[in-house]
């Protein structure tokens, strides 16, 4: 978590501002922080904008689903509101299903890696039949 979030919930846990004007901050932090990735020329993967799922099938059949991969950047920051005791409830009840995850591990920077892979990710169907099945990101 950078230095800035953490003063911003800080703030929010303190009473300072309000839930609205917390979630103002944490949006304009989130846009400069964007705008520092796209411009930065260092950056070798371009990030995707849609999580695409295709199929074609031989009756006639089609399917065209375009997810906007905004929804995991959404995600985190819905993380944020959530109490640390209630994360921590959550880690636990997942834990005791055998899920070893933790809330507090999601972060800009892993989630900016994940998007980066995503860059990279395709799967291809084809069956004996001629129908097609193609899960991939990009732009369009």
């Amino acid at each position: 978590m950078t230095e800035e979030r953490k003063k911003i919930l800080e703030m929010l846990a303190n009473g300072k501002i309000t839930t609205e004007e917390a979630e103002k901050l944490l949006n304009t932090f989130e846009s400069k922080i964007d705008e520092t990735q796209k411009g930065d020329a260092s950056s070798k993967t371009k990030i995707p904008k849609y999580l695409f799922v295709k199929v074609d099938s031989t009756n006639g059949d089609k399917v065209n689903i375009r997810v906007p991969l905004k929804i995991i950047r959404a995600g985190i920051k819905l993380k944020s509101l959530i109490p640390q005791e209630a994360q921590e409830k959550i880690d636990e009840k997942l834990g005791e299903k055998g899920v070893d995850f933790k809330l507090e591990d999601i972060s800009e920077e892993n989630i900016h890696e994940l998007l980066e892979a995503l860059a990279e990710f395709e799967v291809n169907v084809e069956d004996k039949k001629g129908e097609n099945v193609k899960i991939y990101c990009g732009d369009s």
